[in-house]
């Protein structure tokens, strides 16, 4: 099964790209979905954000604004959240490879905003990174409610480049040139992965009589 890792820093188009993907027939990890629900009521991550942040829960789910207040602006506090989630996200991650597995998928998409800045790239047969001009980006974002330029260049601080991000992606699809060109940027990075072998999924070597049987109920779905 081949893992495509998908990119990009904040308002490069990344949410567009996951969508024609989707419609492409693969199926689609969302990382920030990930942790919405992981904050929500009822979510793994709801208690021991409130021991590390006492005070951010609201009504049984922990309130974004209230911890991104704060974290914002602290590299330490930020790092304590990240030690939180990071290890429920990749457990989530896990599930959701060993269930397109199990379920025949040929490709699947890692959709993670901070890819290259964890480590994740490291887990993908390859990385395909949105990618749009600084001055889109920020028109982009700056329609977002609530946002300034002072938090924006703070948001970019956290992320990588979009320079150094752009020299290690195998496929760039560009975003600020139209719709269609982003669909042909993914089309052809997918047409060109289908062809190739899977590295990174199944992890390791299975047993024969697993092996077979995985092979015997697999049915390809993309």
């Amino acid at each position: 099964m081949i893992v495509i890792g998908l990119t990009g820093s904040i308002g490069m188009g990344k949410s567009t790209a996951t969508n024609m993907l989707r419609r492409m027939g693969c199926p689609i990890s969302d990382a920030d979905a990930i942790v919405h629900r992981l904050m929500a009521r009822g979510g793994d991550a709801v208690v021991p954000v409130d021991a590390a942040f006492p005070g951010v829960v609201k009504d049984g789910a922990i309130d974004r604004a209230a911890l991104g207040q704060r974290v914002f602006g602290n590299p330490e506090a930020l790092r304590r959240l990240e030690r939180i989630l990071h290890p429920l996200v990749g457990r989530d991650r896990d599930r959701f490879l060993r269930r397109s597995a199990l379920r025949g998928a040929r490709m699947v998409v890692l959709d993670v905003p901070l890819l290259y800045e964890t480590g994740g790239a490291d887990r993908c047969d390859s990385v395909i990174l949105v990618s749009a001009p600084a001055m889109i980006q920020q028109a982009r974002v700056m329609r977002r409610p609530g946002m300034t330029l002072e938090r924006l260049g703070n948001i970019r601080k956290l992320q990588m480049p979009n320079g150094e991000k752009r020299r290690r992606a195998e496929f760039v699809a560009e975003t600020g040139l139209g719709r269609y060109v982003t669909l042909r940027a993914l089309q052809r990075a997918v047409r060109l992965l289908a062809c190739r072998p899977p590295r990174q999924w199944p992890p390791a070597p299975q047993p024969r009589w697993k092996a077979a049987r995985y092979h015997a109920r697999s049915r390809p779905r993309y």
